[in-house]
């Protein structure tokens, strides 16, 4: 369920893969995304799976209309699927409430302070990237009294596996160099991961990133590869201080 899993303090986040899910056909797995044509039924039995795993109720799972923009959404208490807001990241500090980016082969991105008890998650692909995601939501967490931030970074499409056009390439690295990438043929490419990274350290935002290519990984999702396919998540967790206890880290 878990590709990665830290639960070394205040907060928990992790990041999902394929395995130990209801869903079939093309989403086969842990599909955790509900506009992707599966079955509605596999997918809130896979969400309440997760929840499961990480101690909250299903409905203190919150997801997001992701539209690959850089709009934050500040979280307050938990939202049904009708009042998903369009936005690609998410903040609160009300502990108990989960956060969930999805992806399939965009970079989920969980970030937290855990003294001050701020999270924040967001999702970012090639849009996302040249739009600003990574410094709105860092920018939003501050505001809610973040201070020390760090960050995990979840697996994603590499540089090797994102081919783009010229033109495309070209805009892209005039924006944010470090985002360039030659692909396994030669041909220009895009490594978004490593332009995420960029961007958080310039935001003084420290950060780990968890290796894996979406694209050559069956354990993951990727739209690049299949087309038709389900999405695994990034989520992250508060607890609330009493129930703090010393963690454990699963590597994935």
């Amino acid at each position: 369920m878990f590709a990665w899993l830290d639960e070394g303090s205040r907060v928990v986040r992790g990041f999902t893969d394929r395995h130990d899910g209801h869903s079939a056909g093309a989403h086969a797995g842990l599909n955790l995304g509900s506009r992707v044509a599966d079955d509605p039924a596999a997918v809130a039995r896979n969400r309440a799976a997760a929840a499961a795993a990480l101690g909250v109720p299903a409905g203190n799972l919150v997801f997001l209309h992701q539209v690959h923009g850089a709009q934050v959404a500040t979280v307050t208490e938990p939202w049904g699927p009708e009042d998903e807001p369009e936005a690609d990241a998410l903040v609160t500090t009300v502990p108990g409430l989960a956060l969930v980016v999805l992806a399939a082969d965009c970079v989920p991105v969980l970030l937290a302070d855990p003294v001050e008890g701020v999270i924040g998650a967001a999702h970012v692909g090639r849009p996302g990237l040249l739009a600003g995601t990574v410094a709105a939501v860092v920018e939003r967490m501050r505001s809610l009294g973040a201070v020390d931030l760090d960050a995990a970074v979840g697996p994603a499409v590499c540089g090797s596996c994102y081919e783009v056009p010229q033109q495309m390439h070209d805009d892209a690295v005039a924006l944010v160099p470090a985002a360039r990438a030659v692909s396994a043929t030669g041909t220009p490419a895009l490594d978004i991961a490593t332009g995420v990274l960029a961007q958080l350290s310039a935001a003084g935002v420290s950060a780990r990133q968890v290796l894996g290519c979406t694209r050559e990984s069956g354990s993951l999702y990727s739209y690049r590869r299949d087309g038709v396919t389900g999405r695994h998540a990034g989520i992250i967790l508060l607890r609330p201080p009493a129930a703090h206890r010393p963690g454990r880290h699963h590597p994935g």
